[in-house]
């Protein structure tokens, strides 16, 4: 079952979204063949995020991380079997792989680590000071009692 969702009137109304109805039309198209290699996201707190991809038959050198703006790739190409011996069957996946993650603004990758077959992506969302919300102080006119008393006063002192 396809559903179609048309983005025309809000992006109308718009500016600057451009960018998210992109994503959000392609991903409504589906990526058709694309669950290799398999892959988990999870979020470990309110900024702070880690892609564990699944990268079996795959060592560390083999597989390239790129981090660009707003966007994660992450590809893997097999060298080649170093063994000498016949395959009666092969059932670990080493085709090669390209994965695509697009990330939201002020994401930034902070580090991978590979152990066990599974690769680990950390993610933090740093927000800069001059975007995050600030209090702003408000301020008034002196209480008018106040302004009476320091007349009284300065009318003794005089």
């Amino acid at each position: 079952m396809r559903t179609n969702f048309d983005f025309t009137p809000y992006r109308r109304s718009t500016v600057g979204f451009d960018r998210l109805f992109n994503l959000l039309e392609s991903g409504l198209h589906g990526d058709v063949g694309e669950g290799y290699p398999p892959f988990d996201i999870v979020k470990d707190d309110d900024d702070s995020y880690r892609i564990t991809l699944a990268v079996a038959g795959f060592r560390p050198d083999e597989i390239e991380v790129v981090a660009q703006q707003n966007l994660l790739v992450v590809s893997g190409k097999h060298a080649g079997d170093e063994g000498k011996g016949e395959y009666l069957h092969r059932g670990i996946a080493t085709r090669a792989f390209e994965r695509r993650f697009q990330l939201a603004d002020f994401v930034e990758v902070g580090g991978a680590s590979f152990e066990n077959g599974l690769l680990s992506i950390a993610l933090k969302r740093v927000v800069p000071e001059a975007m995050k919300p600030r209090r702003i102080e408000i301020g008034g006119a002196a209480n008018p009692d106040r302004i009476e008393a320091t007349r009284e006063r300065t009318l003794q002192a005089a």
